[in-house]
């Protein structure tokens, strides 16, 4: 009897079938040949029939040309660093896509010169923030922390407070990426409490600068004190406020959160944030303060290294200047509306009931807030199969329960979840 291997499909044969051909089209030809040999030997092994490779290959292709796969964030953490922190708004969105071509990023058409690089996102950073006199963008906060670090404390001493010694996150922390520029650690104050005393007595030649920084991934309670910015700014040396979390101006919800206008005004001379938190925009580090500060900065070498590029200055600008972003949506949703969601979804999902829960922000912001939610509430044993379908839909499992948080759910997601859901009983 003739071997069966024999009648396996040529590869080159294969790679000009009309499907895998368009494939290859969009997501090149390694990922294409890749499943189509992969394909070739299950057929060689006997675990399909030759007939069946195509087929199969085909089956097996990805859906685009790279691993990173969408997720449903149903967590009920509007800031989820795992899942990427903010979601991009849609204008965000369309503005990487024109950034993916050819852009005026760094030229003046009118002129046909060279032009300042992002002057576009930069302008709106500083309409946004009209107390800055000038502003700045690198590729974080880390980022931000560092150049500040460099330019304005080279070989000098950073006067930080002990209970402001914050790490940042994957064993990440501020004393360590601070010294590793050169710079030295004055710390003053004691891990609950610190005092403008503390600080006025560790100053000296060889201060750089006071840096404050808002613990914004944890809290402190109890028998503690610190010193806000307006008293820190009248110690007569540059004062640096790392606020984090990304609030350009207060916002109603979290009144406790630091934001960068209120730090200018009362004094600061520098601020860095994130533009992916609670500004709701891509990883950005956001350098905002006096004109000769962020000038000298923006000029020291190392801001060439730290720089970002046209895709994400284009989302910032969008971000800054488009409509509310998802993150801004989901702090002022109201909880009523949320409900009547809900109710309309769990009706459509078999085993659905509807739960009041509490959302949190996350992402290194406004820890200790919770916010009220509702969530539509499914068996724990669907929490699985709902986080590995297609589309990714990542819930809580709390009490027992697989919670789909609303308050994290775009309205425009609802109909994904409802096909999530109903795969899970299929």
């Amino acid at each position: 009897m003739a071997d069966p291997r024999r009648r396996v499909p040529r590869t080159d044969a294969l790679l000009a079938h009309p499907r895998l051909a368009a494939a290859e089209r969009v997501l090149g030809r390694g990922l294409v040949k890749a499943a189509v040999v992969a394909a070739q030997d299950r057929a060689r092994a006997g675990e399909i029939s030759p007939e069946q490779v195509a087929e199969q290959a085909i089956a097996a292709l990805p859906v685009a040309a790279t691993t990173l796969r969408p997720v449903v964030n149903a967590t009920g953490v509007l800031v989820h660093t795992n899942l990427g922190r903010a979601p991009l708004s849609r204008a965000a969105l369309d503005a990487v896509v024109t950034a993916g071509r050819g852009t005026d990023v760094e030229f003046d058409l009118a002129t046909g010169r060279r032009a300042r690089r992002g002057r576009g996102a930069l302008a709106a950073l500083a309409e946004a923030v009209p107390a800055a006199g000038a502003v700045h963008v690198v590729n974080n906060n880390a980022a931000a922390l560092l150049l500040a670090a460099l330019a304005l404390a080279p070989g000098k001493e950073i006067v930080i407070s002990r209970g402001e010694l914050v790490e940042i996150g994957d064993g990440f922390r501020i004393p360590e990426l601070l010294e590793s520029t050169g710079a030295r650690l004055r710390e003053v104050g004691t891990t609950n409490r610190t005092s403008l005393r503390d600080y006025s007595a560790a100053l000296g030649p060889d201060t750089g600068f006071v840096l404050k920084v808002h613990p914004s991934n944890f809290r402190v309670t109890g028998f503690t004190a610190e010193v806000p910015v307006r008293e820190l700014a009248t110690l007569g040396v540059p004062l640096v406020a790392d606020i984090g979390s990304g609030l350009l101006a207060p916002h109603p919800v979290l009144p406790d959160e630091p934001d960068a206008t209120t730090a200018l005004r009362d004094g600061a001379d520098l601020v860095t944030a994130s533009g992916d938190k609670l500004l709701g925009g891509p990883q950005a580090g956001l350098l905002l303060g006096s004109a000769d500060l962020v000038e000298k900065l923006r000029r020291h070498p190392a801001a060439r290294a730290l720089r970002v590029d046209k895709l994400t200055l284009a989302a910032l600008e969008a971000t800054v200047r488009g409509p509310e972003p998802p993150v801004a949506r989901a702090l002022a949703a109201d909880v009523a509306d949320l409900r009547r969601r809900a109710e309309a979804l769990a009706a459509r999902m078999p085993g659905a009931t509807v739960e009041s829960c509490r959302a949190a922000v996350g992402g290194g912001g406004a820890p200790g807030v919770e916010l009220p939610s509702v969530a539509v509430s499914l068996p724990r044993s669907w929490a699985e199969p709902l986080r590995t379908g297609s589309p990714s839909v990542v819930g809580r499992v709390e009490r027992g329960r697989c919670l789909l948080d609303l308050r994290t759910v775009d309205p425009d997601e609802d109909e994904l979840l409802v096909a999530a859901v109903r795969a899970c009983t299929s």
